[in-house]
């Protein structure tokens, strides 16, 4: 027996081939039972906790653990064997590189998986609705990050010179930038939206020709639904280099009317005119009261010309309000024989 595990075999005894499969398959029954207790055991426990992070944390590191687990016996069962230095080298490169992907795959799914259960959450609960779209961003560029770090040290730990390879990325990557200078553009102003805040989600915008309502904000584009009902892409440097209206954003709706009444109107009549314009808006909610404005203001061709400016409050709806304004005015004039003049042209004849 002795005799047997002293063959050799590719430059390994037997035995050292022994006690390397056996390494192998440790981890992977190592792996297995692992994975029975996680199953078995640690989600059962998680499952009656109040908080449901514990739960996606098992679920994201428990694939990259088990594999960890496999990967762990590999490596201590190739250290025991030995090999020509050139394969050798490979192999050592080979399993470390996997080992560091292995470990960065880990990292990303539990950082991930505590963005969707804690950050996600919090952006829902919020009012404000551009977090909802910062989120999903800021969860893809995390990932992508720590992919490219993990890529990075699995190179330079596989024996690839790194700063070569940077200096090799940064020279390729000006090449992209300036044949995709819109491109870059866009997304710059996609950050500079999300820092500024000109806007939110269902904002009524108006931004050079477009105006409508915000669907939706992207890293690189806008998507306005316009007041005909069509849907507007508008890229995001449009906003850094034009100037946005938000009409969201006003306190009140300014309205301004210019009415006129015939010349036969009294003074007594015109100031009975201007108390009815006040106590119109006095007795409406939807207005702001305090800042209404009437005036006796001008002498026209036609009529006495009276300017009155009201103010909608942001809740009310504009529409409806200026009509009830406008029925009230036209049935109360009626009412007090306030007639409104319309171009009317008198001829004297000798």
């Amino acid at each position: 027996m002795d005799e047997f595990f002293s063959k050799t075999f590719y430059g390994n005894t037997v035995e050292q081939w022994f006690y390397s499969l056996l390494f192998v398959l440790g981890g992977i029954l190592f792996s297995k039972a692992i994975y029975w207790v996680i199953k078995e055991v640690v989600k059962k426990l998680t499952a009656k906790t109040k908080t449901n992070i514990d739960d996606a944390l098992i679920g994201a590191i428990e694939k990259p653990v088990v594999y960890g687990i496999v990967l762990t016996g590999m490596w201590m069962g190739f250290n025991r064997l030995t090999f020509p230095e050139g394969f050798e080298n490979f192999m050592h490169r080979a399993l470390m590189f996997v080992l560091i992907f292995n470990i960065t795959w880990l990292i990303v799914r539990a950082i991930d998986a505590l963005i969707g259960e804690i950050l996600i959450p919090l952006a829902e609960k919020s009012e404000n609705t551009f977090d909802d779209q910062i989120v999903p961003i800021l969860r893809t560029g995390v990932k992508v990050l720590l992919w490219i770090i993990g890529l990075i040290v699995a190179l330079d730990n596989a024996g690839f010179d790194i700063m070569a390879l940077i200096a090799g990325l940064g020279i390729g990557g000006l090449a992209l930038a300036l044949a995709a200078q819109d491109t870059v553009k866009n997304i710059f102003g996609g950050v500079m939206i999300f820092i500024d805040k000109p806007f939110q989600l269902g904002d009524w915008v108006v931004i050079g020709g477009d105006n409508g309502i915000v669907e939706e904000v992207g890293i690189r584009s806008t998507r306005i639904r316009t007041l005909e009902g069509r849907l507007v892409t508008v890229p995001n440097s449009k906003f850094a280099e034009s100037s946005v209206t938000n009409n969201s954003a006003e306190p009140t709706r300014k309205v301004v009317v210019n009415l006129g009444l015939v010349y036969d109107t009294s003074p007594e009549k015109m100031d009975a005119a201007m108390n009815i314009l006040k106590d119109i808006i006095k007795n409406n909610n939807e207005i702001v009261s305090e800042d209404c404005l009437v005036s006796f203001n001008s002498w026209g061709e036609f009529s006495l010309g009276i300017l009155f400016i009201y103010y909608i409050r942001k809740e009310a709806d504009i529409l409806k309000a200026q009509s009830k304004i406008n029925l009230e005015v036209l049935k109360r004039f009626n009412e007090n024989g306030l007639e409104f003049a319309y171009p009317t042209q008198t001829i004297y004849k000798k």
